[in-house]
């Protein structure tokens, strides 16, 4: 059997892949995007874009990997025989690109192990931001990069002084508990930002613009590439069952476990386990 490729060439890939990707939603928004189905709720659209950018990805990494796993946010998984499997979601971020906001992105994660955050193990990770053209990249022991730089987490001294991104869900009741969690700890932190596409807001953490993402319920393909790159650049990374549905904090290592105590309290006070 031949040897594995290592991490950093399906890193090498995926940049490869994501940027032809990126390159065509840009193209997309450019020319101007209309919703064409709505999944969750009425908020949660989808677009022609998101359907074409997926194909494209996932055509691509099948001509290049005929054997490995596949699992999109818009076309679903397709079990594979190597081992690896590739979660992909073509625009995170979809409102924010309806509305012509830069704050999207392509996110292109490859893991080892079935598409599922908790027993995975992360191999590489890209995130390319079409309006701008920044490349977030992340292989598995050889660290993050934005554009070749290589990234690291901040290093806040107390909860007081952290800057939390977050995100919210697509149905009202969903959002209506997230924002009650979050007025449970919104006062013992520096501040919220919420972004919109939690490939970005992963990659921030690595990055040291925010110093912590947490969010309830986000999906596999949501933060499979983005978690690479924050965990590539120092961040912890923790999962947990929250209400019946997963928590994710990714967050400097100064103030992880503290964080992860205070919203773990703020959730048992609305979720009441």
């Amino acid at each position: 059997m031949p040897e594995a490729p290592a991490p950093s060439w399906f890193a090498d890939l995926a940049e490869t892949i994501a940027l032809e990707a990126a390159a065509l939603a840009a193209r997309h928004r450019a020319a101007g995007v209309e919703v064409a189905d709505r999944k969750s709720s009425i908020v949660d659209v989808v677009t022609p874009a998101d359907r074409e950018v997926e194909e494209l990805v996932r055509r691509r990494i099948a001509e290049a990997r005929p054997d490995d796993g596949f699992h999109g946010e818009e076309s679903g998984s397709g079990a594979g025989s190597s081992g690896y499997t590739w979660v992909v979601d073509p625009i995170d971020g979809t409102v924010n690109f309806l509305y012509g906001s830069e704050a999207y992105g392509v996110s292109i994660g490859v893991v080892r192990g079935a598409p599922d955050p908790a027993t995975w193990e992360p191999v590489a990770g890209v995130v390319v931001v079409p309006a701008t053209g920044t490349v977030f990249r992340a292989a598995a022991g050889a660290g993050a990069t934005r554009d070749g730089v290589p990234l690291h987490v901040s290093a806040p001294p107390t909860l007081a002084e952290t800057l939390v991104a977050t995100g919210f869900g697509y149905t009202a009741d969903r959002r209506r508990e997230q924002v009650a969690v979050l007025a449970g700890f919104i006062g013992e932190v520096r501040d919220i930002r919420r972004g919109g596409a939690a490939s970005l807001d992963c990659c921030a953490v690595g990055a040291g613009t925010v110093d912590a993402y947490y969010e309830r319920g986000i999906n596999p393909w949501d933060m499979a590439a983005g978690a690479v790159v924050a965990a590539e650049a120092g961040a912890v990374v923790r999962i947990w069952e929250a209400g019946g549905i997963r928590s994710f904090l990714f967050a400097a290592p100064s103030i992880a476990d503290a964080l992860e105590s205070l919203v773990r309290g703020a959730e048992r006070d609305v979720l009441g386990d």
